[in-house]
């Protein structure tokens, strides 16, 4: 199987919105096959995993139109064009719980649905988390926001992802990348 590149020989943008793009692309496949393929482009987002002095994990419960009920979530955000990642995790931080992180840990960048959409998920663990003082830029809720943070146990998530009340992938994925961002000991 070849690894190289497609490249699409035509596209058409059928959509284009606040946050992402919808296109029809003409491709040739590797094997030679022409393909229509209906693609979602998007910016990318950086997700944290916030996690205070106490060990516990700050979670944000938002309403999601899309499903049409609240969902508890690990904060994230989408990258603004041309935003470095890690900015954007440091920015969402302080605009969805209210803390900035004194550090901030690229853990990994996935793909949450690479069979029509290309967002790169950047996953941070954000600690050192503090209360913004008067010097620190300020930061606000984008207007279609209307969110409550809270802290929770890494055994409450848990419980939380076995009863079904945490719905979010990237929520359950950051989740099993926190054993990576523990010191070796």
């Amino acid at each position: 199987m070849s690894s190289r590149p497609v490249v699409p020989s035509q596209i058409r943008k059928v959509f284009e919105g606040r946050i992402f793009t919808v296109n029809v692309e003409s491709i040739t496949l590797p094997k030679g096959e022409r393909l229509e393929a209906e693609i979602v482009r998007h910016p990318g987002s950086a997700v944290l995993i916030p996690v205070m002095a106490s060990g516990t994990v700050v979670l944000v419960r938002q309403y999601r139109p899309a499903i049409g009920r609240f969902a508890w979530e690990l904060p994230a955000g989408s990258l603004k064009p041309g935003e470095d990642p890690e900015a954007a995790a440091s920015r969402e931080c302080q605009e969805e719980i209210g803390l900035i992180p004194a550090t901030i840990r690229h853990l990994g960048g996935f793909f949450p649905t690479p069979g029509y959409c290309d967002e790169e998920m950047h996953f941070y663990l954000a600690t050192g988390l503090r209360e913004p003082t008067k010097d620190d830029p300020a930061a606000r809720q984008d207007e279609d926001e209307d969110i409550e943070s809270k802290a929770f146990s890494v055994e409450e998530i848990r419980r939380m992802i076995a009863a079904g009340t945490i719905i979010d992938l990237k929520t359950i994925a950051g989740l099993a990348l926190l054993p990576l961002a523990e010191p070796a000991r």
